[in-house]
């Protein structure tokens, strides 16, 4: 004989106020979960169709690419990642090491590339350590200072993490991806090279393929493309549409500087043709740390909901202004989360005493959570089998998936906590050290010969002075002097191997190798 608890089941009158606010609920929630469902089964649809490609470059005005890498105590990284850039044969490309006041010997590490296409600027307290927007401001203001007599629109700032990958053929792809006039910015694709050993960093890389190939793929049809703090490439022109300091202060610079540019004449642009391989974070404690540090960030973007309705049109508004409320959405959804969990427990506890009860719900429920995550599954075992991952294993790790999903309703209190509070000081995420076998992942193909499909570089930067020392030297020639496979031109610092407090080369810049104020 079975028999129910009288505190399982409490009346409520339709006009109470335990009965309105239970209706206002329980309508809340499924509101919450049935626009959660329309926005991915939107984007899932129009993220399948064919991507857009760009041309070829111009012949006649091949750009410059200049990657940023801030860095601040990368000395277990930044050499390797230094070391693949310049085994990338492409004489309009320029590295530009940006050592953020380190204590350890990054800005060695990076020096010792010994590629001439490699610069090292180091930035000295009180003026490092202000954020890595400020880093990469500084460096642009060296970036402007140098390409004076380039078109603004030839030049493209990229920026890597130093723990960064690029695939072999990226910078090709980035010609290619701002062929088209109208393309302001580029992001690439992102992947966790350490996912093989690692399920933690299984999980990190699964959510970044999802991202990108449902998201980011769905935005590029919208004209909503975000911008990610690795492998993000943006025009110099449509980066000085936004100011003379284009990045902010914000903990998620990249994504501000997304949501803006999308708010101007210029249209972001997703390559999903070549991606960044990074390092994922191994222990659950620097995760959340990390990811912590992401959401507040993403909190801190509230002020720009006018621009973008004032700005943007269509669906790329739309979606942007979601893109904006989604931690606030995920902080919100958090409580449906845990209403469930004691939902599920009340049930456990009902099951044990043998209390009726009726168990359809579970498999409402268990559509609802696992339904889009076994979508996700198969878009990455197509992604992934060619690295041996099954059907089989694929659909175990949506399951994974779906938990590591819960993980804001940890790291987005926090984070609210600490915005409140005005706490926004954070220690970087420690690298781990790399094998030596993985420290050159591919070949150097050799140089093309000139008329081949290495396109003609542009010339490279000039060098910066000493402190309140301006020399005046020649302008930069204009793009196409420098033949194909040819060294960068002499007195040029990005074209001399890297010399961490250089002195003797002048040139006219308001910011030197020792400090950038």
């Amino acid at each position: 004989m079975s028999t129910q608890a009288p505190f399982m089941r409490m009346e409520l009158g339709p006009s109470s106020l335990l009965g309105i606010l239970d209706r206002v609920g329980w309508w809340g929630a499924l509101g919450m979960i049935a626009i959660a469902l329309v926005y991915t089964l939107f984007m899932l649809l129009v993220s399948r169709g064919a991507p857009r490609h760009g041309g070829p470059s111009h012949p006649d005005a091949p750009l410059l690419v200049v990657i940023l890498m801030p860095c601040l105590n990368e000395a277990e990284v930044i050499g390797a990642s230094v070391r693949r850039l310049t085994s990338i044969p492409d004489p309009g490309l320029r590295i530009m090491v940006i050592d953020d006041g380190s204590d350890d010997d990054t800005a060695q590490a990076a020096a010792q590339a010994g590629d001439q296409r490699v610069e090292v600027v180091r930035r000295r307290p009180p003026h490092a350590r202000l954020g890595k927007g400020e880093a990469l401001n500084d460096a642009l203001s060296i970036v402007r200072s140098r390409c004076t007599a380039v078109s603004s629109s030839r030049v493209v700032v990229g920026v890597m993490d130093a723990d960064g990958r690029l695939d072999p053929h990226a910078i090709g792809e980035v010609r290619k991806a701002f062929a088209p006039q109208e393309v302001g910015a580029v992001q690439m694709g992102v992947r966790i090279n350490n996912r093989f050993g690692s399920l933690l960093a299984r999980m990190q890389d699964m959510e970044f393929v999802i991202f990108t190939e449902v998201f980011q793929r769905g935005r590029r049809r919208v004209r909503s493309v975000g911008m990610g703090g690795n492998a993000q490439f943006v025009r110099l022109s449509a980066l000085d549409a936004l100011g003379p300091r284009p990045w902010t202060r914000s903990l998620t610079e990249d994504f501000d500087l997304g949501i803006r540019l999308n708010a101007t004449s210029w249209t972001n642009e997703f390559w999903p043709s070549a991606s960044v391989h990074q390092q994922g974070v191994t222990n659950m404690r620097r995760l959340l740390r990390q990811r912590t540090r992401w959401f507040q960030g993403n909190l801190q973007a509230l002020h720009l909901l006018r621009s973008v309705a004032r700005e943007q049109r269509g669906l790329g508004r739309a979606d942007t202004l979601w893109q904006i409320l989604t931690p606030y959405l995920l902080l919100t959804g958090s409580l449906l989360t845990l209403s469930f969990l004691i939902t599920m427990v009340t049930a456990a506890v009902a099951a044990v005493l043998r209390w009726e009860q009726s168990w359809i719900w579970l498999v409402g429920a268990y559509v609802i959570a696992f339904g889009p995550a076994l979508i996700y599954a198969c878009i990455y075992w197509r992604i992934e089998r060619h690295e041996g991952l099954n059907l089989i294993k694929a659909v175990g790790y949506a399951h994974l998936f779906v938990l590591y999903g819960l993980l804001p309703s940890l790291y987005g209190w926090r984070a609210l906590a600490r915005e409140l509070t005005g706490r926004t000081g954070w220690a970087k995420t420690a690298r781990e050290a790399e094998p030596t076998q993985v420290a050159q992942p591919f070949q150097a193909a050799a140089p093309a010969a000139p008329g081949g499909p290495v396109p003609t570089g542009p010339p490279a930067l000039g060098s910066q002075p000493p402190p309140h020392e301006a020399v005046r030297r020649a302008p930069i020639p204009a793009p196409g002097t420098m033949r194909a496979g040819s060294a960068a031109p002499a007195g040029s610092s990005l074209g001399h191997p890297a010399v961490v407090g250089r002195r003797t080369h002048r040139a006219v810049s308001n910011l030197n190798n020792e400090e950038m104020r």
